[in-house]
């Protein structure tokens, strides 16, 4: 191991020193709640006799008289989600193997868990933000009884992982490990894929064989293999130490796979109060397990969402993650992983390079990772530099990974990165502070000056594109976006038509308070705006014409107006309520009217 870089200590430093306070209340309230022994011994006999009632006689022996630990099981399993299918099996497979090694196992709840893939651009994706935190107070009910000494979190996509970890958290006295399921088998590639669709955007491909290209790559049951935010809530698991080394990328449905599950269970088991390794997640959580995980999305070139959870999730363990700190490390952290929408491969073709181990392994060799942390395999991140597999009998064990990357196109070393950085960057000015992800944008694109176009909705910009509008230089400016005016949904139905005007040779940008998630491309996005315009927010007052400047290599974001000009406007504003009633979404006005800004999380704890 290296000695850590100046720049990751002094970050690690600022945030714990932040974070004294509200990070020893959190330590204070999960040691108050830990107790000894199993948690059920404190019911009464009518609470336990209620807790046991369903099981068979096994298993409700045990819950009656043994002090072996039960797991509660977490799940967010369903049809319509591809990477959350392979979930239906679990739960019996869980129970079957805690049975085996002398323990037991409830399915404790359930958790709703949307497919962004599946509401992009459609009135389901303004309630998709907000799940998150919906997910969060789910999972908090679900381990509500005192019945569990630790759990085993079931997740994979976009808010459904970050929304576990939050409610988990808010039990930070149990242990706790996350399960994943797998991606699913490469399909078509990603960048053909993505030539249908800007086909199809300029009319030179029919419906039908969009839906061909689509169905050829969204095929199977896994998740979906390129890299956005499902994806990038693997890597963070697996960087943070919540779940069994090598295990994010292996195949739904394989003995591989089982044998994790296996190991998975097993593991939780001993790290519960009954155990012999006590070890609650809340004390997994801390500082440098938060700075490793922001350290893994700058070196994977990972989701943009993420500025939002992990601020989130540090806050649910008492850490005060600001954008400052993702800012600060970006500049040192080297971009080691090319995988789509920042290259050519797929996480199958990343994980076949040598994947998780690979990167962690060359991370730490170059000081760029806290080697020094708790996770639930009983090691430090050194662990985590190992490759599992199956030995001749079946048997799970693990061996140490390459030193030298399978496909140096996909996965490199710190030695000779992709780039010097990682390609998450903020920007400020006079419009407030965005985040842009600059990975895949080329180079003379990351200083964009030209006159906004304002929308108040994304299927304007279509509309216009569609009018033969837009075929000149501009920024889009589509506001009202946010969290407090219609939940920030990503806007990806903008990024087709981006492209192509992109690829016409037009100097163009997108500036907006919504979101783009993992897969904003190779167009320049300053997102995440805030303030947002719903709270008068700059962005709120920029006018058609006005020249705007997105200026990435110095982190500016500006309206070039005369700022007593400027600020004499009258912010615009719009009529909302077509987006905020009607769906279920007059349901999320909760959230909308607490949400906090985005960069304290867009959410409501």
């Amino acid at each position: 191991m290296s000695v850590l870089h100046p720049v990751l200590v002094e970050v690690t430093e600022r945030l714990r020193e932040r974070s004294q306070q509200s990070r020893a209340e959190y330590l204070r309230r999960i040691e108050a709640a830990q107790g000894n022994g199993p948690h059920r011994e404190r019911l009464s006999c009518g609470n336990l006799a209620h807790g046991f009632a369903a099981c068979g006689p096994t298993d409700k022996e045990r819950l009656r008289e043994g002090h072996t630990p039960n797991l509660a099981i977490i799940n967010s399993y369903n049809d319509m989600l591809s990477a959350h299918q392979p979930f239906e099996r679990y739960p019996e497979l869980i129970r079957n193997i805690a049975r085996e090694a002398g323990i037991t196992a409830q399915m404790a709840g359930g958790v709703p868990a949307m497919c962004d893939g599946v509401t992009q651009g459609r009135a389901g994706m303004e309630m998709s933000l907000f799940s998150r935190d919906l997910i969060a107070m789910a999972t908090a009910v679900s381990l509500s009884h005192d019945m569990f000494d630790g759990a085993m979190y079931l997740g994979i996509c976009d808010k459904i992982v970050p929304g576990l970890l939050i409610g988990a958290l808010s039990f930070g006295h149990l242990p706790g490990i996350f399960v994943p399921s797998g991606p699913m088998p490469s399909g078509i590639s990603n960048e053909q894929k993505s030539k249908v669709r800007q086909a199809y955007a300029e009319g030179k491909a029919t419906k039908a064989e969009l839906l061909e290209a689509e169905a050829a790559s969204y095929h199977a049951a896994g998740t979906c293999t390129f890299y956005g935010t499902a994806n990038s809530n693997q890597m963070l698991m697996e960087i943070m130490g919540l779940h069994l080394p090598g295990s994010s990328f292996v195949a739904p449905d394989t003995p591989l796979r089982d044998a994790l599950t296996r190991e998975a269970v097993l593991r939780v088991a001993e790290l519960s109060a009954p155990g012999s390794s006590y070890l609650p997640l809340g004390q997994i959580i801390d500082e440098r397990a938060i700075i490793n995980g922001v350290i893994g999305l700058h070196a994977t070139g990972g989701s943009t969402n993420h500025l939002l959870h992990l601020v989130a999730i540090a806050r649910a363990a008492g850490i005060e993650l600001r954008w400052d700190d993702f800012d600060a490390l970006s500049s040192v952290i080297p971009l080691l992983a090319r995988v789509y929408p920042n290259g050519y491969a797929d996480v199958n073709q990343f994980h076949e390079a040598g994947g998780m181990a690979f990167l962690i392994d060359q991370l730490l060799s170059h000081g760029l990772l806290h080697a020094d942390v708790r996770t639930v395999f009983g090691t430090g991140m050194d662990g985590y530099t190992q490759v599992p597999q199956l030995d001749a009998h079946g048997a799970l064990a693990w061996m140490p990974v390459s030193k030298e990357s399978g496909n140096r196109g996909v996965l490199r070393g710190a030695a000779e990165p992709f780039r010097a950085d990682g390609g998450l960057r903020m920007l400020s000015g006079n419009l407030g502070r965005a985040v842009i992800k600059v990975s895949s944008v080329p180079d003379d694109r990351l200083v964009i000056e030209a006159p906004a176009i304002v929308f108040h909705d994304q299927d304007d910009v279509r509309k216009a594109f569609e009018r033969g509008e837009l075929n000149r230089d501009f920024i889009a400016v589509v506001r009202f976006q946010g969290p407090q005016a219609i939940g920030m949904p990503e806007l990806h139905k903008l990024t087709p038509t981006l492209s192509v005007l992109q690829d016409r040779g037009h100097r163009i940008a997108l500036l907006t308070d919504g979101r783009m998630s993992g897969a904003s491309g190779r167009v320049p996005a300053a997102i995440h705006v805030t303030p947002e315009a719903q709270d008068n927010g700059p962005i709120a007052s920029i006018r058609d014409g006005d020249i705007i400047r997105l200026d990435a290599v110095n982190g500016r974001l500006d309206v070039l107006v005369e700022l007593a000009e400027f600020e004499a406007r009258v912010p615009a504003t719009a009529d909302l309520s077509a987006h905020q009633f009607g769906l279920g979404r007059e349901l999320f006005g909760l959230f909308r009217r607490n949400a906090t800004t985005a960069d304290l999380g867009a959410g409501v704890f």
